[in-house]
């Protein structure tokens, strides 16, 4: 797999794996489309990101690149906690200072109590998408298996060949699987356990 090493290397081996030399054309549309799947089931180490998020009046809007929330926290550092809408809106009616709770709306985080300020959050961001102009990311490095499988699903998937994507499908996810175990082990692989409640 070291051979696939950019998009265009990436989109050679997927025509050669999937037989479909002739339709490099749609190539673009079907990364596009793998990459939308894997932005919904991937959830590793390097998708995390820190940024600050403005507030006015309680809301400000989240990174472009936004998936799910991690931590966030407030003007001092301090973590706040992720609440429905409606018990945002229940428990705060009315009150302005430093904000204790938050919920997402679309692309917009709304905190209570309302205030100005920033926001520190660490999020799952989008995997940066491969093209031309920019033809690596940190998948294809780590996982170019990965990539090659989730294209070739989509060109059998384009081709109505329920086989082929099935069984591009499993290889995918068998991919995506040691991924997952990989940043598991690289996480948590020295934390030691702790039991709770009293000691005799």
């Amino acid at each position: 797999m070291s051979a696939i090493s950019d998009y265009a290397s990436l989109l050679v081996d997927a025509g050669e794996y999937s037989g479909r030399n002739d339709i490099a054309h749609l190539f673009p549309r079907f990364i596009g489309l793998a990459e939308t799947k894997l932005n919904r089931f991937l959830r590793v180490a390097e998708m995390e990101v820190v940024d600050t998020v403005a507030v006015m009046s309680g809301a400000g809007t989240l990174p472009t690149d936004f998936l799910e929330a991690r931590e966030v926290k407030n003007a001092n550092g301090l973590p706040i906690r992720a609440v429905s809408l409606q018990q945002l809106t229940e428990s705060y009616a009315g009150r302005s200072g430093i904000p204790t709770g938050y919920a997402i709306v679309g692309s917009t985080i709304n905190v209570r109590p309302k205030g100005d300020g920033d926001l520190t959050v660490t999020y799952y961001g989008k995997i940066p998408a491969l093209t031309r102009a920019n033809p690596t990311n940190w998948l294809l490095e780590k996982a170019p298996d990965a990539y090659l499988y989730a294209l070739v699903e989509e060109i059998a998937i384009w081709e109505r060949d329920i086989d082929k994507a099935g069984t591009a499908t499993q290889l995918k996810m068998l991919a995506l699987s040691g991924l997952k175990i990989g940043d598991e082990r690289t996480r948590w692989g020295n934390a030691q356990v702790v039991v709770g409640g009293p000691t005799p």
